[in-house]
């Protein structure tokens, strides 16, 4: 698309951003010399989940962007709202959020414990709602303001609440915030859109949760999301608004045909599809 408007120098809180999508979507914007501010609570190495907000924090200096490291569990108000006080107070203000934090359990009513659902849906629609709600007043005043959900389409059919229906209403719940925001803040020329991937993407989630290294290999990898993340911030949000994107859309819209280059097995046509496409 025409009118991109550059990154560099812009300011993303982005929450999740210590490892796969968050990071991908954080590297990309410092590849073009953006502020990153990576809010999650891994500050320990853990044996499962690979990064921490300081390893994550150090590659985004190397992609030639500048990065901050915040503790923070976006479950809990005053831990936001302390993040965003360190990011203005370092950078300046805040020019696009990115809701990318998120938890899941693909589990069916009987077997979803409720501490798990309570996770869920602390984290991913009260947690969106939340970092949103606070990050409003800086965005106001932001250069081409932006909110990123990654949360998917709003296909509201059974098949996608079925085997799962706790999952799904949280995620959907990410949607929901994009479906009204977007409306809520046209006017004050806030953009407010969701990014989901059309492939299983090779995430510590799926390796962990979907079958492990087999299931890797049918994925593509977090840079896609990373890629269409950064084309859909560099739009002007005055005009793009309210859109329910899926990766691979929003490159080829971009003129990026050869999608080969994202895929864990090149060449590969045999992908996991991800849920609610």
């Amino acid at each position: 698309m025409s009118d991109a408007i550059e990154l560099r120098g812009k300011t993303l809180f982005i929450t999740g951003a210590s490892r796969g999508i968050g990071k991908a979507i954080a590297l990309a914007a410092a590849r073009e010399g953006a502020n990153v501010v990576v809010v999650a609570k891994t500050t320990e190495p853990h044996p499962r989940l690979p990064g921490t907000i300081f390893t994550a924090a150090e590659e985004i200096e190397a992609a030639g962007g500048k990065a901050l490291a915040c503790a923070a569990d976006i479950r809990y108000e005053d831990q936001v709202a302390a993040a965003i006080e360190k990011a203005v107070d370092r950078f300046g203000g805040i020019d696009v959020l990115v809701n990318n934090a998120s938890a899941i359990s693909l589990t069916g009513t009987l077997d979803t414990e409720m501490k798990r659902y309570d996770l869920m849906h602390s984290i991913n629609t009260r947690g969106t709602f939340l970092c949103s709600k606070l990050a409003i007043p800086f965005l106001e005043n932001g250069s081409n303001p932006h909110i990123l959900n990654l949360s998917p389409p709003l296909n509201m059919e059974a098949r996608w609440f079925k085997n799962h229906v706790a999952y799904t209403m949280a995620k959907f719940g990410m949607s929901m915030c994009v479906l009204g925001m977007s409306e809520e803040l046209r006017e004050r020329g806030i953009a407010v859109n969701a990014l989901w991937p059309r492939t299983g993407i090779a995430t510590a989630a799926v390796r962990n949760l979907l079958g492990g290294d087999e299931m890797i290999q049918r994925c593509r990898r977090p840079e896609i999301m990373g890629d269409a993340a950064s084309a859909i911030m560099k739009r002007p949000s005055s005009l793009f608004t309210g859109n329910f994107c899926i990766d691979d859309e929003v490159l080829r819209e971009e003129g990026i045909t050869d999608l080969d280059r994202y895929s864990v097995t090149p060449g590969t046509t045999d992908f996991m599809p991800d849920f609610f496409i």
